[in-house]
């Protein structure tokens, strides 16, 4: 039986609905260069500025931003000897040498500290530039400290690169041109979409955590990317079939070997740049079998969909997977 919707239905609705445009991405892309490019100056002008450079991170830089974004994230390399080490103190620390870099270009109250980060905020078009302090020791690699998001009431520091999360999301980029960062961002989409419609607790499934399970799945070859209706249901498949138990590592930027030896998590996704950072290391069981759950009301969707004998009935499964805007064919 032919499928009533087929993997050009759901990219048209990708490019209509969940794709971030280029021309808005390249405009964006501009005033974040603004920032990196006055704060280059600045530390030419000033050797010992202790802030030594920054590195533009998150799912603009890895194109895989949906059309919904408004926020970036970036990454500002800190002389570890020079910063602060508690959290508080070095938000606040960088902060002060930002309004400082940006002096007559930002007004001081456009940067503001956080809890984890420093806020850039551009009146002009709303868009938020989160500066995350990154402790730096000179590494070839950009290797460095960042502090954990998910740290409550105390400073966790985790070993990261930018550069080397930009290189392994390019690498899958390169291995399936277009389709695997598109099945990504229909991914994030549909956990979008789980938030959206979502009563009390909050569904947790951090973007993270989909590219390295989506990097798994192209790299093992369980999952063809280029057929786009094939590719969700092999994802959520993967998920409901594991039970999201099966451990998730990469060996890109080190070996097996190092990685924990007993499990260290009720999800186990490891960073591919430090094997011990659990990217799910703070998700609970609760979070596990929420997550499996949606994908099998998602997987059990498609499957119906696949066998509807009509376009309305196929329209409303795909609706249960991507919301409302979904019409099926554009």
């Amino acid at each position: 039986m032919e499928r009533k919707i087929t993997h050009a239905y759901v990219k048209a609705f990708a490019a209509r609905v969940v794709n971030l445009p280029r021309d808005m991405a390249i405009e964006k892309r501009k005033q974040v260069n603004t920032l990196r490019d006055r704060l280059k100056s600045h530390i030419a002008a000033y050797p010992g500025f202790s802030l030594v450079k920054m590195l533009h991170g998150g799912s603009v830089a890895k194109g895989t931003a949906l059309r919904t974004f408004n926020d970036f994230d970036v990454a500002i390399y800190v002389q570890r000897d020079d910063a602060p080490v508690e959290e508080a103190e070095i938000v606040e620390w960088i902060a002060e040498r930002l309004r400082e870099a940006y002096k007559g270009l930002l007004d001081p109250s456009q940067i503001t500290p956080g809890t984890h980060c420093v806020n850039v905020y551009f009146k002009s078009s709303g868009t938020n530039v989160d500066v995350v302090p990154v402790l730096y020791e000179g590494d070839p690699d950009d290797r460095g400290y960042l502090i954990a998001k998910e740290a409550v009431d105390r400073t966790d520091w985790l070993l990261t690169s930018v550069r080397l999360h930009l290189a392994f999301v390019q690498a899958r980029k390169n291995a399936c041109p277009e389709d695997w960062a598109q099945v990504v961002r229909l991914v994030k989409w549909w956990v979008r979409e789980q938030n959206m419609s979502s009563q009390g607790d909050k569904f947790r499934f951090k973007s993270f955590m989909i590219e390295l399970i989506c990097a798994h799945l192209l790299d093992t070859g369980r999952v063809d990317f280029t057929d786009y209706v094939g590719a969700l249901e092999g994802f959520f498949d993967y998920i409901v079939r594991t039970e999201l138990r099966e451990r998730i590592a990469f060996d890109a930027y080190y070996s097996a070997l190092e990685l924990p030896n007993e499990r260290v998590g009720e999800i186990e996704i490891f960073d591919p740049v430090n094997p011990m950072n659990n990217t799910a290391r703070l998700y609970e069981d609760s979070d596990r079998v929420r997550i499996v759950d949606a994908a099998e009301v998602a997987l059990d969707a498609i499957t119906e969909a696949n066998f509807a004998t009509t376009n309305d009935q196929a329209v409303k499964c795909w609706q249960v997977v991507l919301g409302s805007k979904f019409r099926g064919k554009e």
